[in-house]
């Protein structure tokens, strides 16, 4: 998390469209929460590389299936709860609508969050936890929770059990059932070239 630009009036609509505006012309990844914009840290090499792999996989998949759309990084999903405005995930898989020149219609099906330097300790594992409670709030049945830093690679979240991730380490195939149906990558093709298990 970042600098917060707060609204005029969070219960203001026009104030909240005005942060949309704003969003337009930002440098960088920000969300809507709490009425105000957050602009969020910038993304180091290794977390970059993961989540460009990750929406490329995605991309081939919503290609073949015809159906939905594969999303990089930095995008904007509008949604209405009463804290929060929008998400911007590292990469995502999305069945609803889309303004073409502005954001897609509520929250993705599948959101992959992979950790940068930032997101590391007590409150930002508070932080990340509060997150994924709005996704599934909104409608999001799966959560990655990618950690370079840790053998357990990927956590996956899922709505109806979003106590217990499941986990997926390199030499597995992952996948993001029931939110992206039959779609499956292998944890190692999606690892920076240059990555060691953390000893």
């Amino acid at each position: 998390m970042g600098t917060i630009i707060p609204a005029e009036t969070t219960a203001d609509r026009s104030a909240i469209e005005a942060l949309f505006d704003q969003l337009q012309h930002l440098d960088g990844k920000a969300e809507i929460v709490d009425g105000g914009i957050v602009i969020m840290s910038p993304t180091q090499p290794w977390p970059g590389e993961v989540a460009a792999e990750i929406y490329s996989a995605l991309r081939s998949y919503a290609r073949k299936v015809r159906r939905g759309w594969a999303v990089t990084d930095g995008q904007t999903f509008r949604v209405d709860l009463p804290h929060r405005e929008s998400f911007s995930p590292d990469a995502a898989y999305h069945i609803g609508g889309r303004h073409p020149q502005r954001y897609y219609e509520g929250a993705p099906v599948f959101a992959a969050e992979v950790r940068s330097l930032g997101d590391y300790g007590p409150r930002a594992e508070r932080l990340q936890a509060e997150k994924r409670e709005d996704y599934f709030a909104c409608g999001t049945q799966v959560v990655w929770d990618v950690d370079l830093r840790s053998n357990d690679v990927i956590r996956m979240y899922l709505a109806s059990n979003p106590g217990t991730p499941v986990v997926f380490r390199p030499g597995v195939i992952a996948h993001a059932e029931p939110a992206v149906p039959g779609w499956t990558v292998p944890v190692n093709e999606l690892l920076p070239e240059d990555w060691e298990p953390p000893q």
